[in-house]
C-alpha cells in the first residue's frame, strides 16, 4: 500500500525527527524522498516551482497533492488533522521554542561556527535557561498519554542529546523531569519504531561544518 505522505528532507534527525515523530504517533505511513530529490526540491525556480520553497522540510499529501512546508507549520497540521493537540496555543509555542533553539545550537544555521569560548557561554546560561523553561512545561504534560506537545518536546531534546551524548548530564543537572519525560516517550511503541529505524544510520544530528564544531567543542571528533 502506498504510503499516503512523502518527506522531503535531508536524511538526518534535526527537523526531521519532528515530523517523523508526529507522523508515527498518529500511525502514519511516509516515503523519504532520496537527497537527490530534496536537493532537486531545495533548487527549484521559485517563479517556476508548483510549491515554491526555500529548503526542507517539505510534507506532501500524497493524496490530496497538497504540500506544506516549515517544520511549525507541518507540526501544527499533523496534530490537527490526527487529533492529537491538546491545548494548541502550548503546541504552538512548544514548536516555536523548538525552532528558537535548534537556531541557537547551529549559530544562526551555520552562520558561525562554535569554539570554546561561546560553547562555554552557551552551555553555562542559554542552554540551561531553555531547560529550565522545558522543565516547567514538562510537569504539565503526561508522559503516559504523549500527544503533540510531548512529542515536540521529545524531538527536541531526546534528538539533542542521543545525538551529542554530553549534553545528556547538562540536561540531567538542569532538568532531570524533562528528560524523563522525553526518555519515556522515546520507549513508547511508535516513538520508539522511529528510533529504531535509524539505529543503524550515521550518528548525524545537523550535520555539516556546524556539526563538525559541535563535535570538535563536546570533543567528540572521530
Amino acid at each position: 500500500m502506498k504510503a499516503r505522505y512523502k518527506l522531503y528532507y535531508w536524511p538526518i534527525p534535526f527537523r526531521g525527527h519532528f515530523i517523523r515523530f508526529m507522523l508515527a504517533q498518529a500511525g502514519q505511513q511516509w516515503a523519504e524522498a532520496s537527497f537527490e530529490e530534496v536537493a532537486a526540491l531545495k533548487d527549484d525556480d521559485p517563479t517556476l516551482s508548483r510549491y515554491p520553497v526555500l529548503a526542507p522540510p517539505v510534507l506532501e499529501d500524497r493524496v490530496t497533492g497538497v504540500r506544506l512546508a516549515q517544520m511549525p507549520a507541518i507540526v501544527m497540521a499533523l496534530g490537527r488533522e490526527y487529533s492529537l493537540i491538546r491545548d494548541p496555543d502550548v503546541a504552538l509555542r512548544l514548536t516555536c521554542d523548538a525552532s528558537d533553539i535548534l537556531f541557537e545550537i547551529t549559530r544562526t544555521h551555520g552562520a558561525q561556527m562554535w569554539d570554546a569560548p561561546s560553547w562555554q557561554g552557551f552551555v553555562e546560561e542559554r542552554l540551561p535557561r531553555w531547560l529550565a523553561v522545558h522543565e516547567a512545561v514538562a510537569k504539565t504534560l503526561d508522559a503516559g498519554a504523549p500527544g503533540a506537545e510531548e512529542i515536540i518536546l521529545t524531538a527536541l531534546w531526546h534528538t539533542m542529546i542521543d545525538k551529542l551524548p554530553p549534553l545528556r548530564s547538562i540536561a540531567q543537572t538542569h532538568a532531570p523531569g524533562l528528560v524523563a519525560l522525553v526518555d519515556h516517550v522515546t520507549a513508547t511503541p511508535a516513538i520508539a519504531g522511529v528510533i529504531t529505524d535509524w539505529a543503524d544510520k550515521k550518528p548525524i544530528y545537523c550535520a555539516g561544518q556546524i556539526e563538525a564544531s559541535l563535535l570538535n567543542v563536546l570533543n567528540m571528533e572521530s
